[in-house]
């Protein structure tokens, strides 16, 4: 039996409220300025205490929330939204770097997900989480009774049929219900599939394993509210790029050299290497980059698992555990996705805006599946799929309580 459902209460774009999916932002301060420029983007629902509003009034996330519930009651009254019963929704990305990519908006059921071996379900959940994003997504569920970003499922047994049906659904379809572009291109395109068309399409999408590409933390949410389905884009892995996703730290007891001496001392090989920070093309060694300098770090061979052996595990095991003494949900560890380049960290830490910048080769594909079949756990932040899906596109009415 499938684990998606067709979503029974949907509200699809008509235009201007899509955005960047909310986790997506090392640097908080951008979302009120794309919510400044764009009061009908529905990051303004999402991240409430980032709104220029509450920003001025100094409101926390709890706080604000009640004007998240008017906000996004305002723009379904303002028309930008349209309803749709029963449907699955069709969606294309394409027009950027990587190739065109498909998925379907459904809803998946919250029994299925799978967060260890002995755990049966057809969701595998891969990666550990902080508890206060979990929570925050629970209380905006809760409140707002719709569900506005998608957990991202790649769907590992039968992604082929299901990359050649959607591609199909779209074609028959006529013109989207909305069309968005985001800041690298891609055009991001829905259809509404209703009938036995959107039956059929999501039966295809949840027969087999799910693996949540992105999205952990909104899965966990709607166990812990008691949902007992929750929004999904369940894409193919012909679909999907893994990029690096990098850490920015601040707030180091010493300097950056300091810091990178006493990895030396730890066993590591240690070299400073000419020129700005660039990512590693492939793993075993990491960059860091501090104070004007460059490092190359290799840690060393370790027995374990193939997640002992990731270079984010060994970064958060060796450095910010062992060295720092830090919790890898310290708030003085910021963790930046693969959307901005190396360039980028290195002028944050210029700016004094971070001490360090770590800068860590992509998980490969095969180490991703492997993990997953295995049941094991990824470090937290350590694989930033490519295209994301676009936020605001589709959101799911929760059934009234």
């Amino acid at each position: 039996m499938s684990a998606a459902h067709p979503i029974p209460q949907a509200w699809l774009s008509t235009g201007q409220t899509a955005a960047k999916n909310y986790d997506e932002f090392p640097d908080e301060t951008e979302i009120t300025r794309i919510i400044e420029a764009n009061p009908a983007s529905v990051l303004g629902v999402e991240m409430p205490a980032h709104t220029p509003e509450a920003v001025s009034a100094g409101l926390t996330f709890e706080q604000a929330l009640p004007a998240a519930a008017e906000r996004l009651a305002a723009l379904k009254e303002a028309g930008r939204f349209a309803s749709f019963g029963d449907v699955a929704v069709a969606y294309r990305i394409s027009g950027g770097e990587e190739p065109v990519a498909y998925g379907v908006f459904c809803m998946v059921d919250t029994a299925e997900i799978s967060s260890a071996a002995d755990e049966p379900g057809k969701v595998i959940r891969n990666e550990d989480v902080f508890i206060e994003k979990v929570e925050q997504r629970n209380e905006l569920n809760q409140r707002l009774r719709h569900l506005l970003s998608p957990v991202l499922l790649l769907q590992s047994g039968r992604g082929d049929e299901l990359h050649a049906a959607v591609a199909e659904a779209v074609a028959q379809a006529g013109a989207p219900v909305a069309s968005d572009v985001d800041e690298a291109g891609r055009t991001h395109e829905i259809w509404a599939i209703g009938g036995e068309a959107g039956i059929a399409l999501t039966a295809l999408a949840g027969d087999g394993d799910l693996i949540v590409a992105d999205g952990n933390h909104r899965s966990l949410a709607a166990q812990v509210g008691g949902l007992d389905r929750f929004l999904a884009v369940v894409t193919t892995p012909q679909s999907v790029t893994i990029r690096p996703y990098h850490r920015l730290v601040a707030g180091l007891p010493g300097s950056a050299s300091q810091l990178v001496e006493q990895i030396g001392q730890i066993g590591a090989e240690v070299t400073e290497i000419d020129g700005p920070p660039r990512t590693p093309a492939e793993g075993g060694s990491v960059v860091v980059y501090g104070q004007g300098r460059t490092w190359r770090i290799a840690f060393g061979p370790v027995e374990g698992s193939v997640v002992d052996r990731l270079d984010h595990t060994r970064v958060e095991q060796e450095v910010f555990s062992g060295l720092l003494g830090w919790d890898a949900g310290d708030e003085r560890i910021t963790y930046v996705g693969g959307d901005y380049p190396a360039s980028w960290l290195a002028e944050q830490v210029d700016a004094g805006k971070a001490d360090l910048a770590i800068l860590i080769a992509p998980v490969t594909v095969e180490d991703f599946i492997d993990v997953n079949l295995q049941r094991l756990k990824m470090p937290r932040k350590s694989t930033w799929f490519v295209p994301k899906a676009r936020a605001g596109l589709t959101i799911a009415e929760l059934p009234k309580q």
